[in-house]
């Protein structure tokens, strides 16, 4: 088998490393940065403390600060009319994947007069300004992706775009930024990035570099994710959950995800449920379905996550994955879609959308098992009834 690795030209992992944003500007030739954001990380006075930096040594730049959760089209459209008020020649962000993903799309359409829609997979999107991603959540790991979801504000689809242009050509990933994190924020990023490490070692494009990078993010998650939970000042559980979130994104990006963020996206644009959260609703369920189709490599992640041992079948490891997982979902306080507050009727009338939206994003074909429009149905059937 072979594979095709992408990774950013630029990758500083460790405390303090946020601090040396200027230094990288000046190793990639860069001059004039937007800065990209969200009113949470402005009230931390993390964006005044970044532009200080960057003042301090002389660069020119602008602030956008109108990230919204789940990003939108209107919010893309928002970030270029700034990115175009200066002759800005790359884009930093500075938040969580929301902010990350704002960037990469303002960055990728900068120079691009068409809808976004027109981009989006199968599409691919190969150039764009240059990003510098610098995460302040562990979990969606798109400081290290070639991708952006973007909701689509006329229709409200959430656009998975994929390309070389939106792969950040530095990250800069600081654990100590995650210190503050809430509890629920913290259990659903961490959960994001399981989904992420666990997809992609079941994944059909799964390969020989991403399984070790995803059997480890598993490791360390099911170590560390409640720790940090319950102890966010505790440094070594947020240091190895960060770097979690960083190898699940390397993982998936070059390798895939498959059915849970398949299913998840039209949950999240239909629903406003956080992206990590409408995962975690569906983690168990789908990897029960989807088992038949790798048993050998789920139980790789049984035993990786120590939810079965060496000694374990692969059937009974697998046994104990789906209980280990409902388990973690349940001390994670993660809820149904009923519990979260969607109206049964309109789960139940957003079906055939719902079921289409996730075909048609590409995903469920890299499933071990791979679903048709009624078993996708049903699967949401069932999610909601557990």
């Amino acid at each position: 088998m072979t594979a095709n690795i992408n990774l950013p030209r630029i990758l500083r992992i460790g405390a303090g490393v946020s601090r040396q944003l200027p230094e990288v500007l000046d190793e990639l030739g860069l001059k004039q940065p937007l800065l990209v954001t969200d009113a949470f990380i402005v009230s931390l006075g993390w964006l005044d403390d970044l532009e200080a930096q960057l003042s301090k040594q002389g660069f020119v730049h602008n602030r956008f600060t109108g990230v919204v959760p789940d990003p939108t089209t209107d919010a893309i459209t928002a970030g270029l009319a700034v990115l175009h008020l200066g002759e800005h020649d790359c884009v930093v962000a500075l938040g969580g994947g929301s902010s990350i993903d704002t960037a990469k799309a303002i960055a990728a359409m900068a120079h691009r007069d068409q809808p976004m829609r027109n981009y989006k997979v199968p599409n691919t999107i190969d150039d764009g300004l240059p990003v510098i991603a610098i995460p302040t959540t562990a979990g969606t790991g798109s400081e290290v992706t070639r991708a952006s979801v973007i909701t689509d504000t006329e229709t409200q689809e959430k656009m998975l775009c994929m390309g070389l242009g939106l792969m950040p050509i530095a990250a800069l990933v600081d654990f100590e930024l995650t210190l503050s994190m809430p509890w629920r924020l913290t259990a659903d990023t961490g959960l994001d990035t399981l989904c992420h490490a666990l997809e992609a070692y079941v994944s059909k494009k799964a390969n020989t570099f991403t399984d070790t990078i995803a059997l480890a993010a598993m490791t360390a998650i099911n170590t560390h994710i409640r720790t940090a939970c319950q102890l966010p000042d505790n440094r070594p559980a947020r240091e190895a959950m960060m770097l979690a979130a960083t190898q699940g994104g390397i993982a998936f990006s070059n390798a895939s995800v498959t059915l849970i963020h398949g299913m998840s996206r039209p949950i999240g644009a239909l629903f406003h449920v956080p992206h990590g959260l409408s995962n975690a609703m569906l983690l168990p369920e789908i990897t029960a379905w989807s088992i038949s189709g790798a048993p050998a490599r789920y139980a790789d992640c049984a035993r990786a996550m120590a939810m079965a041992d060496a000694n374990d079948s692969d059937a009974d490891a697998n046994q104990k994955l789906i209980a280990g997982l409902r388990l973690l979902c349940r001390d994670l306080n993660v809820p149904t879609p009923s519990e979260f507050g969607i109206d049964a009727q309109l789960w139940q009338q957003s079906l055939p959308l719902m079921a289409q939206q996730a075909l048609d994003s590409g995903s469920p074909n890299n499933n071990p098992r791979i679903p048709n429009a009624a078993e996708i149905t049903g699967l949401y059937q069932k999610v909601w009834a557990n």
